[in-house]
């Protein structure tokens, strides 16, 4: 399966000041970011503010509008931004048409966040699969029909690196191929991503289109609603998994994937580009155990100490679902070439103890965890 990419030259390299720069002469601009009340959609809305940018944000209220627009102010608050009249929540779902056409109105660029992340896996993968599919095509949709310059779509290591590959080498050129026996979380993005790549070409009429594939997202949450890595820290420190299965994946941390979204949104050389975010090396499960107890000190002091084998995940995959994607990846360490964001955009991530470490100190400072 071919990538959707074109050859970029190193020689539109731009450092990290320039880029910002770059954001700033949008300040003003009114961007759509779909999800704020996630967690890399609050990143991404407090980043964007800081940058000086007006914002919409949609939210899923099922009739508790005022819940989550509070949600969202609160997030944004604890980052240390004070939006003023420059944040505006609005609710539309992915699951209806209703809604999106007042989101997308006037908006320039769309950061389309929001995609279903089950802390349980459904039985029927189409309870996941079509929601992100289709929810995909109806912002892309919009934002063509209002003029919309450019969106960026957030998608994932799932789409990129689930289907066995000599070397273990993935880049973003590599696709997971939706029909793999994989869990029903990365056919969704896979098969969303594909539908989007489709459309940009076939139906956008001069839509600029840009993917992010994060692999695991890491780093502080801004609220108690946990996302499912952040829920992984916080079980690890309340003693709650006595082992942990032998798996190996990339780590991002939130913050770089909410600046990679503002660069992806600006930068004339992203159009028409996908990004591989992530840190330099995969680690394991027993590896983010061991950096909490080696800098936490007694507050670390119920983390896991021991990796299941790879029979043991097999078998309790076999009755816990949410322990299926881990036991398909068993034995496998992916290599993962980020050079084309660090090249495109002079992006820099984080080394990944400062972002597990954050990541608790946030659960710590929320009252999540007992300290």
């Amino acid at each position: 399966m071919e990538g959707k990419t074109i050859p970029v030259s190193t020689d539109a390299a731009i450092n990290n000041d320039t880029d910002m720069n770059n954001n700033d002469s949008d300040g003003g601009e009114l961007v759509l970011v779909t999800g704020g009340n996630g967690y890399v959609g609050t990143h991404v809305i407090s980043r964007l503010l800081r940058s000086g940018h007006r914002v919409r944000t949609t939210v899923r209220s099922h009739g508790r509008a005022a819940s989550a627009e509070a949600s969202v102010r609160s997030a944004i608050a604890a980052s240390g931004v004070d939006p003023g009249g420059r944040l505006d929540v609005v609710s539309a779902d992915l699951t209806s048409d209703d809604g999106w056409d007042d989101a997308v109105a006037d908006c320039t660029r769309v950061l389309h966040v929001a995609s279903p992340f089950p802390s349980v896996q459904p039985e029927n993968a189409d309870d996941l699969i079509v929601p992100a599919r289709d929810g995909t095509l109806r912002v892309l949709r919009a934002a063509r029909d209002h003029g919309v310059k450019r969106v960026v779509m957030t998608s994932s290591f799932a789409a990129v690196g689930y289907s066995a590959k000599d070397g273990n080498e993935y880049d973003e050129s590599d696709w997971t191929d939706p029909a793999n026996d994989n869990a029903p979380y990365i056919r969704s993005k896979t098969i969303a991503e594909l539908a989007a790549w489709e459309f940009a070409e076939k139906e956008g009429d001069g839509l600029e289109f840009t993917v992010i594939n994060p692999t695991g997202i890491f780093g502080p949450t801004l609220g108690p609603r946990l996302s499912a890595s952040t829920e992984l820290v916080r079980a690890m420190l309340a003693g709650e998994m006595s082992a942990v299965p032998r798996t190996h994946f990339g780590v991002v941390d939130v913050r770089d994937v909410a600046d990679l979204h503002l660069r992806a949104m600006a930068h004339p050389a992203a159009a028409g580009q996908r990004f591989l975010a992530s840190g330099d090396r995969a680690v394991s499960l027993l590896w983010i155990a061991g950096v909490l107890a080696e800098h936490l000190g007694e507050r670390a002091a119920r983390v896991p100490t021991r990796e299941l084998s790879d029979e043991e995940t097999r078998a309790v995959a076999g009755s816990d679902p949410s322990v299926r994607e881990a036991a398909g990846q068993a034995g496998s360490v992916p290599i993962l070439r980020t050079e084309k964001a660090r090249s495109v955009f002079g992006w820099t991530p984080r080394d990944t103890e400062t972002t597990i470490l954050d990541t608790a100190e946030s659960l710590f400072r929320l009252g999540l965890v007992k300290g």
